[in-house]
């Protein structure tokens, strides 16, 4: 088993080709391919195994009492599922992780993980930072989608997508999937992207979107 990509995975900074080997050798338990548009893991699921995202994009979405559908992130190769509830008390997926293109994943028991830890301190660093981080994360998300006007969170997502030197990006999700991951109503988003193209802040071309005012948005 041979996975050359693992030296982007955050789980496994500073460790070389030969480590990364030898860990899939004794720990990986399954490779598990998806279609586009599968779902992966549902929310409330309980978790027994790291399911380590080797190839393809996935977007997490979780379900609110309403019913309706919040998207949280998308995920590209190389990257764990919901690494910082696997030890928890209430070790359940947070979300729903659902396939966007073609996915490969490989699966791995919490208990051999958890031995790989014990036994080896880098790994054990990275998934402290990696969880530390994504609860930056999740902090700033809880944030934009209960304080900020659709506005500011469209403005602060371009600016992130987008920097002075390259002023364009690809949106790989559908306008409803970014209308989710907002917290809006599709047609709410649709308005205010018709208001940034009208005040000539962005240009729209299918899903290549062009920042042609940065300092407006830096103000919004």
């Amino acid at each position: 088993m041979n996975y050359n990509n693992l030296t982007i995975c955050p789980l496994f900074k500073d460790m070389n080709k030969e480590e990364h080997d030898q860990f899939l050798q004794r720990n990986v338990k399954a490779v598990i391919n998806y279609k586009k548009g599968e779902t992966v893991v549902r929310q409330g699921e309980v978790i027994n195994y790291m399911y380590l995202l080797v190839k393809g994009i996935v977007r997490t979405q979780m379900i609110t009492q309403e019913d309706n559908a919040v998207e949280i992130e998308m995920l590209e190769a190389v990257m764990p599922l919901a690494p910082a509830f696997i030890f928890a008390n209430n070790n359940k997926y947070p979300v729903d992780v659902i396939t966007m293109e073609p996915c490969t994943f490989l699966k791995i028991p919490k208990s051999d993980w958890l031995n790989e830890m014990i036994h080896n301190e880098k790994l054990m660093i990275n998934f402290l930072t990696l969880n530390s981080n994504l609860a930056v994360f999740l902090s700033m998300k809880l944030q934009m989608i209960s304080l900020k006007s659709l506005k500011y969170k469209l403005a602060i997502f371009l600016l992130e997508k987008t920097t002075p030197e390259k002023n364009y990006f690809i949106l790989k999700r559908t306008r409803t999937q970014l209308a989710e991951y907002f917290g809006v109503q599709r047609p709410s988003l649709a308005r205010t992207i018709k208001e940034f193209e009208n005040e000539s802040i962005i240009k729209t071309d299918g899903r290549i979107i062009t920042i042609l005012d940065r300092n407006k948005l830096t103000r919004i």
